[in-house]
C-alpha cells in the first residue's frame, strides 16, 4: 500500500534542499533560481520506528524490513499558476497524484537567496498557493457541474448525488475556505475523494528555519503554526540545510551533530511521523527468524484487509489472525512468553488491526 506526499512550495524556499535531504541523494538539483526542478522527482523513504529493531532482536530475525512513504518533489509554484503561468499546469497535474502535501514555507533571511515575491513573508506565500489551488479547483467544478446539467434534468440520480457534492465543495471555495473544510459523510467519503480536488488533500506546512533556530524555531513559524491552528493542519519546523548535512553522515556522526545543535533527533523523522500521522496512518508487524518487517495501513482498517497489503491471496482467503500487541510482545520476550501469559489472541474477519500488532495470518490459497 504505497502513499505519496507531494513537497510544493513557492521557488527557492527549499523543497529540493528538503528532497533531497529525505532521500540522501542529490537527485533534485537545489540551485537558486526558479523552476530548478522541472519533473517531479520521487523518492522512497524509511518510516522511523524503534519498535522493528526491538522486535527483530528478540525473534533472531535475519534481516529488517521498514515500512516506506514516497515523497515527491514538485516544481515550483507562481501566482497565476492555475491560468498557466510558471509550470502551473504541470505543477497542478503532480499535486493531483499526491494523497497529501508538505508546503514547505520559507522562515529565513539570506539576502544571497531571491525570493520571487521580493520579501520573506510564509503566510503570505502559503496564502499564495492555496488561492492558486481553490481558483483551480473552482474552475473544474464549474465545468464538471456545467456538463452535469443535461443528465441532471433528465432525472439521472447519479448525476444529481455528484452535483450535490461539487455544489458543496463550490460553497465553501467561494466563502474562501478549502475543500478539506467540508464535512463529508461516510457514506459521501468514496465519492468525494473521486473528484479528486486540490484543497481537499490533508496539508502539513514545513517551517524551513535557519540552523540556529532549528531547535525552537522562530516568529515567523510561530506565525505559520498560528496559521496552522486555525486551519486544523499541522507545522513541523526543519532546517533544510542542516538536515541535508546530516544526511550525508554516518550514524554516529549524525547523532553526535544534532547533540551538538541542541537538537533530539532529526527533524526529517519528525516530518516523516508527521506525515504518517496525516494521512491517518499506522504500522503492523511480521515478525520471524527470516525477517522482521513493519507494513502500513490505514487507521480503522480490518484484519484481512490488513492481510491484503501484504498480498491480495491473504485478502480473499482470509481465515484469521494470530494476534500479539507489541507491549506483550516485548514483555513476554517474544510469542511463546505471550502465549504463557494469555497474550496471544486469535482473531476473525471483524478484528480491526491495533497500531503496532505482531499478526501472523491464516489463509486458503
Amino acid at each position: 500500500m504505497g502513499f505519496k506526499m507531494g513537497i510544493v512550495g513557492l521557488p527557492n524556499v527549499g523543497k529540493s534542499t528538503l528532497f533531497n535531504a529525505l532521500t540522501k541523494t542529490a537527485a533534485a538539483q537545489a540551485a537558486n533560481f526558479p523552476f530548478c526542478t522541472i519533473e517531479p522527482n520521487v523518492g522512497e523513504v524509511a518510516v522511523p520506528d524503534a519498535r522493528l529493531e526491538k522486535l527483530a532482536a528478540i525473534a533472531g530475525s535475519k534481516e529488517i524490513i521498514p515500512t516506506r512513504m514516497t515523497f515527491v518533489d514538485i516544481a515550483g509554484l507562481v501566482k497565476g499558476a492555475s491560468k498557466g503561468e510558471g509550470l502551473g499546469n504541470q505543477f497542478l497535474a503532480n499535486i493531483r497524484e499526491v494523497d497529501a502535501i508538505a508546503h514547505v514555507l520559507r522562515c529565513f533571511e539570506d539576502d544571497d537567496v531571491t525570493h520571487v515575491e521580493g520579501r520573506v513573508d510564509p503566510v503570505a506565500d502559503a496564502e499564495t498557493i492555496e488561492t492558486e489551488l481553490m481558483i483551480a479547483d473552482l474552475e473544474s467544478l464549474e465545468k464538471r457541474l456545467a456538463n452535469l446539467a443535461r443528465k441532471i434534468k433528465s432525472g439521472d440520480k447519479d448525476a444529481k448525488d455528484a452535483a450535490r457534492l461539487l455544489e458543496q465543495a463550490k460553497e465553501a471555495l467561494e466563502a474562501g475556505r478549502p475543500a478539506r473544510t467540508v464535512e463529508v459523510s461516510a457514506d459521501d467519503r468514496k465519492a468525494w475523494d473521486m473528484l479528486q480536488l486540490l484543497t481537499a488533500k490533508p496539508v502539513l506546512f514545513v517551517c524551513n528555519v535557519e540552523e540556529a533556530n532549528a531547535s525552537a524555531g522562530n516568529s515567523k513559524s510561530e506565525a505559520v503554526a498560528k496559521m496552522a491552528a486555525e486551519q486544523g493542519a499541522g507545522t513541523v519546523v526543519i532546517s533544510a540545510k542542516i538536515e541535508e548535512e546530516i544526511s550525508q553522515l554516518e550514524a554516529e556522526e549524525a547523532e553526535m551533530f544534532l547533540e551538538e545543535m541542541g537538537l533530539h533527533e532529526a527533524g526529517l523523522d519528525r516530518l516523516i511521523r508527521a506525515g504518517y500521522e496525516l494521512l491517518g496512518l499506522q504500522t503492523y508487524f511480521t515478525v520471524g527468524p527470516k525477517e522482521a518487517r513493519a507494513w502500513t495501513i490505514r487507521k480503522g482498517t480490518l484484519a484481512p484487509a490488513a492481510a491484503g497489503v501484504i498480498h491480495g491471496d491473504f485478502e480473499r482467503g482470509f481465515i484469521r489472525s494470530e494476534t500479539v500487541g507489541y507491549d506483550d510482545y516485548i514483555a513476554g520476550k517474544g510469542e511463546a512468553g505471550a502465549k504463557e501469559a494469555g497474550k496471544f489472541r486469535v482473531e476473525g474477519k471483524t478484528y480491526e488491526v491495533k497500531d503496532g500488532d505482531v499478526l501472523h495470518f491464516l489463509f486458503n490459497a
